[in-house]
This record gives structure tokens, sequence and C-alpha cells, in this order.
């Protein structure tokens, strides 16, 4: 196999260098708190809605997925401990072509979160004036529209909270992250209060085989909640602690620990909420099933944990969880602010984006990522149709993020099977590929009307990386090794083409139909030939990119241009 003529060196990081500021709770908690967000206030209400009682099956089999994906991360992040890690990793194995694609999925989903939990922020509090009855909170009846979208107020409100959440991160990261420890304890334990209490006071074991059963929903039902009902979203975030390595102390001993700890923590929470959710709704709350739109139903609650500590007589818990409504999406949106620019610093170190992206201040901070973000995040909150829909993409988008991963670990193993590992998955080989398919499950479950829409922010994402080449705003030209990207093209079409001719699922009636632009009015593929499809996909293309990652001497050049002088200047 010929070797790679090595990419161009990097510019000096004078001006550009980060600052190693961040322990290990920091990193837990950047993850922590970017797990413990919005998720948590609507998941496990829309999770029922689909699933019933299944939905704890939901929530586990998401939990198995995405707790493997975290695994394979943490071997990564420990291997290369810089910015933005995510976005990066499937540069050095597969070159420019495919690292720019990934690179981009990696700064979409980021970009993408800070505004949909501001949005929550905003939603969630108008059940302050509905719900909680607090006179003085009626002003925000007038930040949304009966369609969900922000009115001219509610987008004022959205931006000067989006100002807020980036103007903490100019200050630095040891500042954001401070913030984000106190923001963090109080959204770790005010769910385990609630967990606490509502299992005291209200606890019905009936409810789980209510309206047909345990199961009554089907396994269709249980699969596709996994993305369509936030539960993915809800369990996204592990990885902050991996695009914040280039500011840790420790990152090689640290960075595993916050990854896998983080994702545990958040996982056993999200499971045990939506188990005292269920048990503690009254049976009259259920009586006419679990997507019933009665004025009595549990899917009236505009703040369905807030409802239920209400309806169960906890007032006061009520009171603390409508203050959380804000706090707990609030923190979620500052660490992704930071994220998001962690994250188009290291495509800028890369060369993919302008070179300016990866200018910081004195305090450490990359300013113009930073303004970047804000103006990205403020993009988002034009009229998107609803919470749900913005999370539908969010989730695709960090999934084909997520995939990349496996597919970097793979190429690592077989071509630096010498390299450091401060720690080193067990099986890593066998768990890799699977990994891989796990990813594009969720993927095909997402749905045509979803994944379509993905693909064509990817065309706006070509877009914008080619013109960055084209226009010289880098001097960073990374060589786009084609040959190692032949497998891309093939693995977007094919995953495309099944989902489409997968049966699309909607929603709104809990049946799967033709719903959705350019689905076919009887598709061919019936649930589990569609997953069977998805995973002989997913083997050929793992494998095929094995075969055509980059060769050894060009990583290894890769690293030490770039992963090492980042390590040196700190």
């Amino acid at each position: 196999m010929a070797t790679d003529t090595p990419p161009a060196a990097p510019p000096s990081l004078e001006g550009r260098s980060l600052k190693r500021r961040v322990g290990l709770i920091g990193l837990l908690w950047a993850s922590e708190g970017s797990i413990i967000g919005s998720g948590w206030l609507f998941g496990a209400r829309n999770a029922l809605e689909v699933a019933g009682p299944a939905a704890l099956i939901s929530w586990s089999v998401a939990t198995v997925i995405i707790v493997i994906l975290a695994l394979v991360h943490a071997e990564l992040g420990g291997m290369f401990p810089v910015a933005g890690g995510t976005a990066r990793f499937p540069h050095y194995a597969f070159g420019g072509a495919t690292g720019a694609t990934f690179g981009w999925f990696s700064w979409l989903q980021a970009a993408s979160v800070a505004p949909v939990e501001v949005t929550a922020m905003i939603t969630y509090s108008q059940s302050w004036s509905t719900e909680a009855g607090w006179s003085w909170a009626h002003f925000t009846l007038n930040f949304t529209k009966t369609n969900g979208t922000l009115t001219g107020s509610g987008l004022a409100a959205a931006i000067i909270l989006m100002a807020i959440f980036v103007g903490i991160n100019f200050l630095g990261i040891r500042w954001m992250a401070n913030v984000n420890n106190v923001a963090t304890w109080w959204k770790v334990g005010i769910p385990l209060l609630a967990i606490f209490v509502l299992a005291a006071i209200s606890f019905h074991t009936s409810n789980l085989s209510a309206n047909g059963g345990f199961l009554t929903a089907g396994w269709k039902n249980v699969l596709v909640a996994i993305p369509g009902t936030g539960i993915v979203f809800s369990l996204l975030g592990f990885e902050q602690a991996i695009q914040l390595a280039g500011e840790s102390e420790n990152p090689k001993k640290h960075l595993p620990r916050a990854t896998i700890l983080s994702i545990l923590i958040g996982a056993a929470i999200y499971i045990l909420v939506q188990l005292v959710f269920i048990l503690a709704l009254k049976p009259a709350a259920i009586a006419g099933g679990w997507s019933s739109t009665a004025t009595t139903s549990f899917t009236q609650y505009g703040a369905p944990v807030a409802g239920v500590a209400t309806a169960a007589g906890a007032t006061w818990l009520a009171t603390i969880l409508f203050i959380d409504a804000v706090i707990s999406p609030g923190g979620t949106a500052l660490i992704y602010a930071t994220s998001t620019s962690r994250i188009s610093y290291g495509l800028a170190r890369n060369g993919y984006v302008p070179d300016g992206l990866s200018k910081t201040n004195k305090q450490g901070a990359p300013w113009l990522g930073l303004l970047v973000a804000f103006i990205a995040g403020c993009i988002f909150f034009l009229p998107f149709p609803s919470w749900q829909s913005l999370v539908d993409l969010i989730t695709s988008a960090s999934v084909f993020m997520y995939a990349a991963a496996p597919l970097a670990f793979g190429a690592f193993r077989a071509r630096l099977p010498d390299q450091e590992r401060p720690y080193k998955l067990p099986f890593g080989n066998v768990i890799s590929p699977i990994a891989f398919i796990l990813a594009n499950l969720i993927i095909l479950w997402s749905g045509w009307d979803t994944i379509y829409k993905l693909f064509i922010s990817v065309a706006i994402g070509y877009i914008v990386l080619g013109g960055n080449r084209l226009l010289g705003l880098n001097p960073i030209k990374p060589e786009l090794h084609l040959r190692s990207a032949a497998w891309v093209p093939l693995y977007f079409i094919g995953m495309l083409l099944i989902t489409w001719q997968s049966k699309t699922f909607d929603l709104s009636n809990g049946v799967y139909n033709d719903a959705g632009w350019g689905t076919p009015k009887s598709p061919a593929l019936s649930f589990g030939v569609d997953m069977a499809l998805v995973a002989v996909l997913s083997l050929i293309v793992y494998y095929w990119a094995m075969y055509s990652a980059l060769p050894k001497e060009t990583i290894e050049a890769m690293i030490d241009e770039v992963v090492v002088v980042e390590e040196e200047a700190v």
C-alpha cells in the first residue's frame, strides 16, 4: 500500500493555545451537565405515550447502545487528548474527505443543542403561569405561537439567553467549568430528589400492566421510541469531556473515567425517572390509554414531572421542578456553547474551516468560534415546528458523529497496535463493529423524514467546507485521501435507500404509515428486514473502511504534527 503524502504542518499555536485547567470533576460534570438537560423534563412522558410501560425497555436498550459507544470513545479520548476530539478522530484514521464529513456532523450536532435547550427553557417556563399559577409569569405565554414556534418576544428572549451562555464562555474555561459544576450538582440532585419523593408518596404498581399490559404498544414502538421521543437525545453528551481534552489537567487519566462515569450516572437517573413517572401517575390519568387526549390524561401536562408531583400532592416539589425547568436546560446550553467552539477550533486546526476559528483570547477561549456558535444558535431559532422536530435532527446528526468513532477505533487498533492506550477496551475488535451496527440502527429508527433533512444539511456542509478550501481561508490544506474515503458514498446512499424503503413511523398516531416527503406509497422493507439490511450494510462498510484506512506512517505524521504539538504547547 502506497504511503500518502504527509499533511502540511499547522500554523504556530501562538495565540491559539488552550489552557489545561480542568480536573476530573470538571470533565465529569461537563459530560453529566450535557446529559441531564431538557430530556429529563420531557422524555419520560413522550416515551410513555409511544411505548407504554415498555418505555423502560426503550431506555434500557438505548443505554446499552450509548454505553458501548461511550466505551469506544473512552479509548480514543485517552489516546489522542485534543480539543474537539470527536471531529478529529476520523481525520487521523481516514484523511481529509472523511474527516471533513464527520467533522461537520460533530459541529452541526453541537451547534444545534444549545438553541434547543434554550427553546426548552422558554417552553417550560410557560408552565409557571398555566400550571404553577404564578401570576407574575403570565408574560411567558407570549413567547410562543400555537404551533410551538417562537414569537418576536420569544425570539428576543432566546437570543438574550444564548448571549449569556456564550458570554460566560468568553471568561475562560475555568469560569465556565466553575459555573457548570454548580449547575450540574443541582441538575443531578433535583432528579434524584424527585425520584425518592415520588416513589415514597405515589406508588401504583398496577400501572405497569394497565391498558393491555406491559408491552401493549409492541416491539416496533419500543424501538422507534428510542430516537423518536427524545430518549437518545437525553443520553447524548458523554463526549463533552473528550471535546475539552485540550483543557484537561491530566487527559490520559481523566478522560476515560469521566466519559464512562457520566453515561452510567445519567442513564441510571433517566431509567429511574421513567419508572417513578409511570408508578406515580394516578389511575385516572391513564384510564383512557397511554396516548389519551382526555383532559384528565397525563399527556396534558405541559410540565410532565411537575404535573405528576402536583397531582400526588407534593406541590413543594413541583415548585422546585418548575425552577429546575430553567436551570437544567440552561446548564446544558452552557456546556454545548463551549463544545461548539472547541469543535470549530479542532476543525480549524485540521484545515477544514477558516484559521481564525482557532484563535483564542487571553483567557484561552476560542473567541471567534464562540461568536459563530452564537450566530448559528440564533439561526436555529427560526421557525421549527416543535422542540421534538429539532431533537430528531440533533439525534441523527449525533449518531452519525458517534458512528465514526467505531470506524476510527478499528483503524487505530489495526494500524497503531502499539500506541499508548491509557484505557483499552476489552474485546475491542469485536465490540467496535457491533457499536457501528447499533449506531446505524438508531439512524434507521429515526425515519426517512428526519434523515433526508439531515443529508440536506450535509450538502450545505460540503459547500461551507469546500468554500474554505477554494478561498484559501486556512493555510492548512489537508489531503483529501479519496481512496480512504471510498466507502463513505456507499454508507450514505445505502442508509438513505434502506430508510426510504422502510415503513416510516408516525408518532402522531402510533402506527407505521407513509408519512414524510418522498416516501413510497408501499415501502418494500418490513420491520425486521430493514434492520437486517442495515446490519449487513454496516459490516460491509466497516470492513471496507478498515481495509482502506490510512497507512501507519501517514497517521503517525498527522499525530506528530497536530496532537503532539497541542500537547506540548500547554
